[in-house]
């Protein structure tokens, strides 16, 4: 079958179908590209539909009633469908000037010039959703068919115009299972070193997708190791471990809606080999979120403190007495020991400690002293005021008296009666003066 032949009846959606109709009936070429043809050709629901026609921005905009001017100086033009969907209508172009980061490009060029500056071959295939006909200049069908990821043209060029495209053919290879063409993964080897002019949004971007599209990131991280863009661009990884790669597989995948605590869980493992200080400075040099990092950063601090006890009990078969895990649950949070069992779950399962059983087991005891028994000094039967009227000074003498309290509360919760608590601070006041 040669290139532009029709017959193929690709699952393009309505809305996609008018806007193209509508660009070809005004006289213009336009055609479905990208990702989305991709996975359609490999039987994979993708829901953003993108196309490249010979219209200008601005013959664009003045077909269709709502657009928005997303990308106008790159020739994108936001159509919105009447779902309200938008897709993106981008102007056939070629690239005159890049610097591994930001494109100058000139409109005026034929699809087939459109698709060699893309990145690889299995995301340069055109369709016409209109005459069903695909347009495969550079072999991307027969490299699905090989189940490859392979640049258009030079390998080193296409790296060399975008650092990104590196982290991109890994993501690729690793969600659908591919294998990397050799002169490709040499080009993403040479290209480590320059990934350092990729912003940190960009990377992030990239991390993100792996954690939420890959099933088994393990294979696209273990090769962002083996490449060196850890080094570049995440140093504290740049050694992670195979059981930490083992521990971002075992945990569910967030999909691409919604389940935000679900990719937080996958980042906190692959940053369980080092501190939480460790994971915090990474995440923040990401431009990641405050609340990311706060969550992130006490789940790894916390594994990193209380996890090797931990895996010591269960490799040992048993579950801790509960003083331990009152003393577990009081140190981890109350609001994070759901988390923070799921991802010792995985790390173990990665590391074959322990049985299922056993953790269920922890983890429902856990849940029950979390929440049914005083880890925090609000479920102290005592409060400051009590403590004042007691006699004990305000400032940083009540705050340590309050502390002493839950201490011993959480060694013993028969203890935490208020009458109770109150005679036990006068004796630990005494004995501070005694001291």
């Amino acid at each position: 079958m040669t290139d532009g032949d029709g017959g193929y009846a690709l699952r393009v959606p309505g809305p996609v179908i008018e806007i193209a109709r509508t660009l070809q009936r005004a006289g213009f070429e336009t055609w479905c590209v990208g990702g989305a043809v991709r996975d359609a050709l490999l039987g994979e629901v993708h829901l953003d539909w993108d196309l490249a026609t010979a219209a200008t921005p601005p013959q664009v905009r003045r077909l269709f009633a709502r657009t928005i001017p997303v990308g106008i100086e790159f020739g994108t033009v936001g159509v919105l469908d009447r779902e309200h969907r938008m897709h993106e209508v981008t102007t056939f172009r070629r690239d005159v000037q890049t610097d591994g980061r930001h494109a100058v490009v000139e409109f005026g060029a034929s699809l087939d010039e459109d698709l060699a500056r893309r990145d690889f071959t299995i995301n340069a295939i055109a369709y016409d959703p209109i005459d069903r006909r695909l347009r495969d200049p550079f072999g991307g069908r027969a490299d699905l068919a090989r189940r490859v990821v392979r640049a258009v043209g030079d390998a080193d060029a296409r790296m060399r115009e975008d650092r990104l495209r590196a982290l991109r053919a890994i993501r690729f290879a690793s969600r659908f299972d591919f294998s990397i063409e050799e002169a490709t993964w040499r080009a993403i080897v040479g290209s480590a070193p320059f990934l350092t002019r990729l912003s940190p949004e960009r990377v992030k971007q990239e991390l993100d997708k792996t954690l939420e599209q890959v099933g088994r990131p393990s294979r696209a991280f273990g090769r962002w190791r083996e490449a060196g863009a850890f080094a570049a661009v995440v140093p504290v990884l740049a050694q992670v471990s195979d059981e930490a790669l083992r521990t971002v597989d075992a945990l569910p995948k967030p999909g691409l809606r919604g389940r935000p605590m679900r990719k937080l869980l996958r980042v906190a493992a692959l940053f369980s080999d080092v501190s939480g200080r460790d994971a915090e400075q990474a995440m923040r040099a990401l431009r990641s979120s405050n609340q990311d990092v706060a969550t992130v950063a006490a789940l790894v601090d916390r594994w990193s403190r209380y996890g090797p006890a931990l895996t010591r009990a269960i490799s040992d078969g048993a579950v801790p007495a509960d003083a331990e895990l009152r003393r577990l649950a009081a140190g981890v949070g109350r609001l994070r020991v759901a988390a923070f069992v799921r991802l010792a779950a995985a790390r173990w399962q990665a590391a074959r400690v322990g049985t299922p059983a056993l953790v269920r087991a922890l983890h429902r005891r856990l849940l029950v002293i979390a929440f049914g028994e005083a880890i925090e000094l609000a479920d102290l039967a005592v409060d400051g005021d009590d403590l004042r009227r007691a006699g004990v000074a305000s400032g940083p003498t009540l705050g340590r008296m309050l502390h002493a309290l839950l201490a011993v509360v959480i060694e013993d919760p028969s203890q935490n009666t208020h009458d109770g608590l109150l005679r036990l601070a006068g004796e630990l006041g005494h004995r501070a003066e005694g001291a």
